[in-house]
């Protein structure tokens, strides 16, 4: 027997023995850490896979298809101006209010469409964390100081996180712009209006359909939050027109879905999902069914899907497992992160940006979460620390971004993200505390 090729699996199999005869079953934290990562990611299933993340796979795939890649990297290319690059990149986070993991397909839709690595790092952080509603509740639930001072860290962080991921590789960057200096003029089948309501359309689906409950019952975030359903489901019908006519989708298959959608709104008024689950199974079924644009369309949408979504719920699964739910413990005690960012310490500001950068959070979830820790006496400057890691990335994303850049540009760009936020509390801390 060759044991040189034969060492890897007898590895393998000898871990996954050893794992499972020491398997601490019967250990409280141990079994509670199961728990918590089942509901962890049965909670991230329901809240996040069918709202959020399958309409970001499908306006992943309309850019993959619908947007020439001319156009992409006339605006956030290699060779692209750097205030519209990165202007246009940091800007969009404060339209889209995702979480981010449903900033990925996005950011893997332009990627791979040719936007330069510092937009497109500038647009991965953006996404989540220039999240206007968030800041807006940061500044009403734990001050003014410390809303203001996440707006403004946020927006500089995007663009220098980009300038440095740019500068870092310029190499490669320089050889992308040489290979887009030659590209040829993009077959335009519509005019740019069309796919501008187009996009807007899908994006305005993505963001009422999850907008979030405010604390207050009265003013304007209330009432849309109050007609959230209504106000998807009109530009959902705006949506369907736009498919019928500018893409020539057959009327009676779209009205077939339109007419189940409803009867689903109606017989099941207070389980809004299904008859959002409805819409996109019909969606689905229509697209792969058609031919030509349309149904590259939906190939691009699920190869998104497929590429993501087992490697979003291994890491949710795993986070669960060690950090727990909001409120909940996993295999890591609560007590043990809650007593490690008191002060302004290096340690307190390093170890805040950490913990942030790989736990997951939802969209305005860190709020509550950060406002527990302040009363357990978490210090000013990692609250601002945690802030500036902890929604732009998590052990998900991780997974994800590497597998769109790669292993070196992901840890480059999580290394980035973690000692700016440090930076940033201590100068906060010192300053605040």
């Amino acid at each position: 027997m060759n044991w040189k090729s034969e060492w890897k699996p007898l590895v393998v199999i000898v871990s996954v023995f050893l794992a499972f005869f020491y398997l601490p079953i019967g250990n409280l934290r141990f079994e509670n850490g199961i728990i918590e990562a089942l509901q962890l990611t049965k909670w991230y299933a329901r809240e996040h896979v069918l709202l959020c993340l399958i309409p970001a796979f499908f306006i992943a795939g309309a850019i993959a298809v619908f947007i020439s890649q001319a156009s992409v990297m006339k605006y956030l290319g290699a060779k692209a101006s750097k205030v519209t690059a990165y202007g246009v990149a940091s800007v969009s986070g404060s339209v889209l209010a995702v979480c981010s993991c449903t900033v990925l397909p996005l950011f893997a839709g332009i990627y791979r469409m040719g936007a330069g690595l510092g937009p497109a790092s500038a647009f991965l952080y953006s996404g989540p964390a220039i999240n206007i509603l968030a800041i807006i509740l940061t500044a009403r639930v734990l001050g003014i100081e410390l809303g203001i001072a996440r707006a403004v860290g946020a927006v500089v962080f995007s663009i220098v996180i980009g300038l440095l991921m740019h500068l870092i590789f310029r190499k490669e960057e320089t050889e992308k712009a040489k290979a887009q200096m030659a590209m040829p003029e993009p077959v335009v089948y519509r005019p740019l209006w069309q796919n501008a309501i187009y996009f807007a359309s899908m994006v305005a689906i993505l963001v009422f359909a999850n907008w979030g409950k405010p604390d207050e019952s009265t003013g304007l975030w209330f009432t849309i939050y109050s007609q959230k359903w209504v106000i998807t489901g009109l530009v959902a019908v705006l949506f369907a027109i736009i498919l019928m006519t500018w893409f020539q989708l057959r009327w009676w298959e779209v009205v077939s879905v339109a007419a189940l959608t409803i009867f689903f709104s109606l017989v099941f008024p207070h389980e809004p999902l299904l008859a959002f689950g409805v819409a996109v199974i019909g969606l689905s079924v229509i697209t792969s069914r058609a031919d030509g644009e349309v149904g590259e369309w939906f190939s691009q949408s699920w190869g998104f899907t497929r590429q993501i979504l087992p490697l979003l719920f291994a890491g949710v699964l795993v986070a669960g497992l060690l950090l727990g739910r909001p409120a909940h413990e996993g295999l890591i005690p609560s007590q043990w992160i809650s007593g490690s960012v008191g002060g302004n310490s290096l340690g307190a500001n390093l170890f805040a940006s950490i913990a942030g950068a790989f736990m997951y959070f939802a969209t305005l979830t860190e709020v509550p979460i950060l406002q527990g820790l302040i009363n357990n006496g978490m210090g000013k400057g990692p609250a601002l620390a945690l802030l500036l890691a902890g929604p732009a990335l998590s052990l998900p994303n991780m997974l994800v971004i590497r597998s769109v850049m790669g292993t070196k540009k992901t840890v480059v760009f999580v290394v980035l993200v973690i000692v700016m936020a440090t930076i940033s509390g201590m100068i906060y801390g010192a300053n605040f505390n």
